[in-house]
């Protein structure tokens, strides 16, 4: 595998449980990942300094952001660096959709993408670290053939259970 790795930033430690799906994600697929907590509004400039230092060592990168509220952190980390940016906002119940559309509007010549599901954003991630990678695209491949598998299995488990209720509705004795 290619010398790669993902660098996630998320503003706030209360996004715990969303960064460490991310993670896990990314571990299944054998991808290097550091977490940072960093804030657009609270620390811009360590935040600035932290990704000019892992830009500088040119080590093929994709920046995964997660932050709610008003989501600067996915277009600061953006417009700060040339490598991609996948913004991965934790699920807020009460403001979601203004959350959403804070990672949704940016300005122009900032471009991150919105991916909301943990393992999705790690799957996106991977996908633009093989472009160059050929063993993380077998990794990719064996994800996406155990996502087959398991449907294939799932629909064989339930066409077996409606075969048993059929064959015991057929032998039920009528009165």
């Amino acid at each position: 595998m290619n010398r790669s790795r993902v660098i996630v930033f998320a503003g706030s430690p209360a996004d715990k449980a969303h960064f460490e799906a991310i993670q896990k994600a990314l571990e299944a697929f054998g991808i290097p990942c550091l977490t940072r907590i960093a804030s657009a509004h609270k620390t811009p400039k360590r935040l600035l300094d932290m990704i000019k230092s892992y830009d500088s060592e040119g080590i093929p990168t994709v920046y995964i952001t997660v932050a709610g509220r008003s989501n600067a952190l996915s277009g600061f980390v953006d417009a700060a660096t040339q490598y991609p940016v996948l913004a991965c906002p934790p699920p807020l119940e009460e403001w979601a959709i203004c959350d959403i559309w804070s990672s949704l509007r940016m300005p122009s010549g900032v471009a991150p993408a919105l991916i909301l599901e943990p393992v999705n954003v790690a799957l996106c991630a991977a996908k633009l670290l093989a472009l160059k990678d050929e063993a993380l695209r077998e990794n990719i491949r064996r994800f996406q053939q155990q996502q087959i598998d398991r449907l294939i299995e799932e629909d064989r488990l339930i066409e077996k259970n409606e075969t048993i209720e059929k064959k015991n509705l057929q032998e039920e004795p009528r009165t």
